[in-house]
């Protein structure tokens, strides 16, 4: 994960170079594949006619994802790159955990959902590291995502929670990381906004991964270490944090949303943390919440209808009738508190004419969405 503060953008996740290995043998090296049963989850859904928003570093065509791959935006600058430079690595890395279709039908990178299709939205970049990560996920609403990747955290801001609301109000999920222990800035936005989706990370043992960080916003835990996937100029990597987990997290609620389009956006949530495989404590818990994502289980378990969840979904309940509000963040150190998954974010329960066209367009959006 990166987690940007007062200006400074902070590499917080491992990048190794693959060297000297065929695309097949980076394929066999894809360990979470086995782990997840994708194989099974692949059998049910690909992912098909599912946009995914990448709000990262922009994405280089890599020939393992050039296929899903469609023309987004970039903030960074105005020389129309829509997106498709990326001079960092990080988002040409998380568009292969999310969408990889590899090449000659066996070799190189398999993502989660490697029928769907990636916006990539360029927001940030090292050589110039002022975050627009609120920009980053207005522009991915703005072009249609129905999931928006965010594996990156800043602090807490109006603008980002403006954004955050933006998406709950046209049902898109918002999938973020949660952060890792070694960037000492706490638990990162926007994943402990209400309605975000909160990702840490477990290691190839199934345990909670050692830099994952901790605390009471965590929602779910997926493979986050020694992960392969897409390099810069056709290459390899190996990545390690939080992000990589964020971005097999975001694959996951695409397939969810291809196998299931009339679920809302909250809805996609409570089924992804419904069924997860509980490996701490029993209940949920600050390492991986409500559990470690199955996503095989989250397409094809009887899942109960999210209490208070509207069949528009514009407004963000809890993911798990019961649920209770929490304090603040671990080591936010805003004093304020973000009540997880039961708070209604500012102004989104408001009914007025502009809630009821989000809710129209929302409704209108899902019904173009079934087979």
């Amino acid at each position: 994960m990166r987690m940007i503060a007062n200006a400074a953008l902070a590499l917080t996740s491992t990048l190794t170079p693959i060297n000297d290995f065929h695309a097949d043998y980076v394929r066999d090296s894809e360990w979470h594949l086995k782990y997840l049963d994708i194989e099974t989850a692949h059998a049910i859904t690909k992912g098909n006619d599912v946009t995914i928003g990448l709000v990262d570093t922009g994405v280089f065509p890599h020939r393992d994802i050039v296929n899903n791959l469609l023309n987004g935006a970039d903030l960074t600058t105005t020389n129309g790159t829509q997106g498709k430079k990326d001079r960092d690595g990080h988002g040409t890395e998380m568009a292969g955990l999310i969408v990889g279709h590899g090449h000659n039908y066996t070799e190189g990178i398999l993502g989660i959902a490697p029928s769907a299709h990636l916006l990539p939205i360029k927001s940030y970049e090292v050589a110039r590291p002022d975050s627009n990560l609120a920009g980053g996920i207005k522009a991915a609403v703005t072009h249609g995502s129905m999931v928006i990747n965010v594996s990156a955290g800043t602090s807490p801001s109006i603008a980002l929670r403006a954004a955050v609301s933006t998406a709950a109000q046209f049902d898109a999920v918002i999938v973020a990381a949660s952060g890792n222990d070694q960037t000492a800035a706490g638990f990162g936005y926007p994943a402990a906004l209400p309605g975000v989706l909160a990702v840490g990370a477990i290691n190839r043992s199934g345990k909670h991964a050692s830099f994952s960080i901790t605390g009471p916003n965590m929602d779910l835990c997926a493979p986050g270490a020694e992960i392969s996937t897409t390099g810069l100029n056709n290459t390899y990597r190996k990545a390690q944090g939080t992000s990589a987990a964020t971005a097999i997290v975001s694959g996951a609620a695409a397939l969810v949303r291809a196998k299931f389009p009339e679920l809302s956006a909250p809805e996609v949530i409570h089924r992804l943390t419904a069924t997860a495989t509980d490996i701490g404590p029993p209940g949920r818990d600050e390492q991986c919440g409500y559990g470690v994502l199955n996503i095989v289980k989250a397409l094809t378990a009887d899942v109960p209808p999210l209490v208070g969840a509207s069949d528009s979904g514009p407004t963000v309940g809890s993911p798990s009738p019961g649920a209770t509000a929490e304090g603040p963040p671990a080591g936010s150190g805003t004093g304020d508190s973000e009540s997880r998954k039961v708070a209604v974010l500012g102004g989104i329960a408001t009914v007025s004419a502009a809630s009821v066209l989000v809710a129209f367009l929302s409704a209108r959006r899902r019904r173009r969405k079934q087979p």
